[in-house]
Order: structure tokens, then C-alpha cells, then sequence
């Protein structure tokens, strides 16, 4: 029995180093698997980095563009408060010098009516004086039968009021 036992000191030696190699064998193939999982897992978050790197370049790109419309937009606004304050400032003016022409019209026929009355006042005199003249030279009155003076008629004056200044709003028609 004695030159089998190196034998089988030999064998379980080799049988053990197999089963280490097994092992180890075992172990590179599980480790190669989970470098394999760990280079899909890589492989797929760098294609989700760089998705998200294309996305953030479109989204940076429509932020930009907004950015662009909004600073386009605040001039025109700008510039539609700059138009709305002269438009305002045009209707002032153009109300003001409407005014003044309506207060010119209302003063000529004021003065047109007092004209008017002041001739009236001088035909009545002109008219005492003639009958006055008639009676001192003991004429008879050519006016008396079939003059009727003519009722003093009031020339109906309209009211132009004063158009109030509106809230800035201009009436195209």
C-alpha cells in the first residue's frame, strides 16, 4: 500500500487544484458575465448621456430662440406704448384745437346775434323817427295800413357742448 498512497496524496493534490481551478474558472466566467452586464449597463447610460446631452442642446437651442422672441416682442411692445402715447398726445392736440374752433364759432355768432339785434334796435328807431317825422309834418303814414312788423325771431342756437376728453380711445369714423 505504500506506493499508492503518494499516489492518491498525488491525485487528491491534483484533484484539488482542479477543483481550485473549477473554481476559479467558475469564478472568472461569473466575473466576465458581470463585466458583460456592467458594459450593456455602461453601453446603455452612455447612450442615455449622450440622448440627454442631444436634448439638452435642443432644449438650450429653444430656450434661446424664445429668449429671442420674448426680447423681439418687448421692443414691438415698447414701440406699440410709444405709438399709443403719441396717438394719445395727436388726439389731445386735435381735441384742444377742436375745441378752440367750436369756442371761435360760439364767440362770431355771438357777435353775429348781437349784430343782428343792434340793427333790429336801429330799424325800430329808424322806423319812430320816420313816423315821427310823418306826424310833424302832418303826413300820413305810408307803413300804416299794411305794415305788420315782423316778429323778432330768436335764431335758435344749438348747444355745442364741450366733447369730453375720452380715456385715449380715437373714433376712426
Amino acid at each position: 500500500m505504500a506506493p499508492s498512497v503518494p499516489r492518491t496524496r498525488v491525485a487528491a493534490a491534483l484533484r484539488m487544484k482542479q477543483i481550485a481551478l473549477d473554481n476559479e474558472d467558475h469564478t472568472i466566467r461569473r466575473l466576465r458575465a458581470q463585466l458583460a452586464t456592467e458594459r450593456r449597463g455602461l453601453a446603455a447610460t452612455k447612450k442615455e448621456l449622450e440622448e440627454t446631452q442631444v436634448a439638452l442642446e435642443a432644449s438650450h437651442k429653444v430656450i434661446a430662440g424664445l429668449t429671442e422672441i420674448g426680447l423681439s416682442m418687448s421692443k414691438k411692445i415698447e414701440k406699440m406704448k410709444i405709438k399709443k402715447q403719441q396717438v394719445r398726445a395727436n388726439h389731445v392736440e386735435c381735441h384742444q384745437k377742436f375745441q378752440a374752433r367750436i369756442h371761435e364759432a360760439e364767440d362770431s355768432m355771438q357777435a353775429q346775434h348781437l349784430i343782428i339785434e343792434a340793427l333790429v334796435d336801429e330799424k325800430d328807431s329808424l322806423l319812430q323817427t320816420i313816423h315821427g317825422l310823418q306826424e310833424a309834418n302832418n303826413a300820413h303814414a305810408p307803413f300804416d295800413g299794411d305794415w305788420e312788423e315782423e316778429p323778432e325771431e330768436e335764431p335758435e342756437e344749438e348747444e355745442i357742448e364741450d366733447i369730453p376728453l375720452g380715456e385715449g380711445e380715437i373714433d376712426d369714423e
